[in-house]
């Protein structure tokens, strides 16, 4: 068995798919190894760290995937790399199928099986290889990060010789992976926190690190579904959150938006008319705004300023800590190859595992997964 870790071409992506540390333990297992050169440069591993770990270093891509049985990256893969791939390659990354039609469609087509990284469900035994939470873990800290370098205002209550200065009051919406970690890195800076959401188990969790929690007056089985994500609700249920949200956003420093939908448009829970009425000064990280956003004003992969108040539409945050992001997802990986290829040596697909009828998306020039065939 032969996998492949390619070089990603991703405009300011970081991020590489494996480590060394987990290059080793795939060729303990059994497993030919082969990285594309350069490929970990960005994440600081050099082609020699791979090679010590007993990787083969290759510098054509293309060559690779003629080579590759299993083809390991972060993100989705190009046309071209695509249709270098054999017929029966098996394919592991995000691959954000619910806006990729074409990508979906080229991969069934040349009789790729991929899986979606972001697709495996959430299910104790799925943990290690749940990428999608490790990477929102990373962006959630890193949000909070951002947003105290772009405020105004200290995060901690200071006392000093000319007065005391009150602490940051930070909103988090969302308490998703992503919403938990902003919670504890808000408190860890010193910061008093609210958080938000439709979920009544989050609150516990919430609570849990420090944060008061506002919810909405809704069941569990409405808020939720059977993977624990949130629900898409009515147009009437979020302008009732909208307003809700409104009664502490006026008074708020910072607020971190998380809220998602899986395969939907982000909800928009905070108006123009909402930001208006924030402090100047306040800023707002709005993490959902590679799915629309959950602020109206907030633009992909821009700061805007309006108002006073400083939007930041931030993409792929995981890049920007590309060391402890590559090493995590990396790990994920190696959990799920060593699901789909148990003995290190040959791939063996059970059709009714729960994991891998989950995430695969396509296999024998099919588009599987039900929710992309709708």
């Amino acid at each position: 068995m032969k996998v492949g870790i390619l070089k990603e071409t991703s405009l300011h992506e970081r991020r590489v798919a494996a480590v060394p540390e987990t290059v080793a333990k795939m060729v303990k297992a059994g497993t030919e190894v082969i990285v594309e050169s350069g490929a970990g440069k960005n994440s600081f591993i050099e082609d020699k760290e791979f090679e010590a770990a007993g990787a083969r270093i290759m510098g054509d891509g293309k060559a690779l995937l003629q080579e590759a049985n299993i083809v390991l990256k972060v993100n989705r893969p190009s046309m071209d790399e695509i249709n270098s791939m054999n017929e029966g390659t098996v394919f592991v990354g995000f691959l954000n199928p619910f806006s990729s039609a074409d990508i979906i469609r080229q991969l069934a087509g040349r009789k790729v099986t991929a899986f979606a990284m972001e697709m495996v469900p959430r299910i104790t035994r799925a943990q290690r290889m749940d990428a999608l939470s490790t990477m929102s873990t990373v962006a959630g800290y890193k949000a909070v990060l951002m947003a105290a370098n772009a405020c105004g205002r200290f995060f901690p209550m200071l006392t000093t010789a000319v007065g005391t200065v009150p602490p940051a009051k930070v909103i988090v919406i969302g308490v998703g992976v992503a919403g938990l970690q902003a919670i504890a890195t808000a408190r860890r800076l010193g910061a008093v926190v609210t958080a938000f959401d439709t979920r009544p188990a989050a609150g516990e969790q919430a609570k849990s690190l420090g944060a008061d929690f506002v919810a909405m007056d809704v069941a569990h089985d409405q808020a939720e579904d059977t993977g624990g994500y949130a629900k898409e609700q009515s147009e009437a249920f979020y302008k009732q959150e909208q307003e809700l949200v409104r009664k502490h956003s006026k008074e708020s420093d910072i607020i971190i938006t998380t809220a998602l939908i899986p395969g939907k448009r982000a909800p928009l829970l905070i108006t123009e008319e909402m930001v208006r009425e924030m402090k100047p000064g306040s800023v707002i990280v709005d993490l959902a705004v590679e799915q629309g956003g959950n602020c109206a004003l907030s633009e992909a992969g821009k700061e805007v300023v309006l108002y006073g108040i400083t939007i930041l539409g931030v993409l792929n945050l995981p890049s920007s800590l590309p060391v402890h992001a590559s090493s995590l997802y990396a790990k994920n990986i190696l959990a799920f190859l060593n699901l789909i290829v148990p003995d290190g040596k040959s791939l063996k697909l059970e059709m009714t595992d729960e994991i891998i009828k989950g995430s695969m998306v396509t296999h024998n020039g099919e588009i599987t997964h039900p929710a992309l065939n709708k």
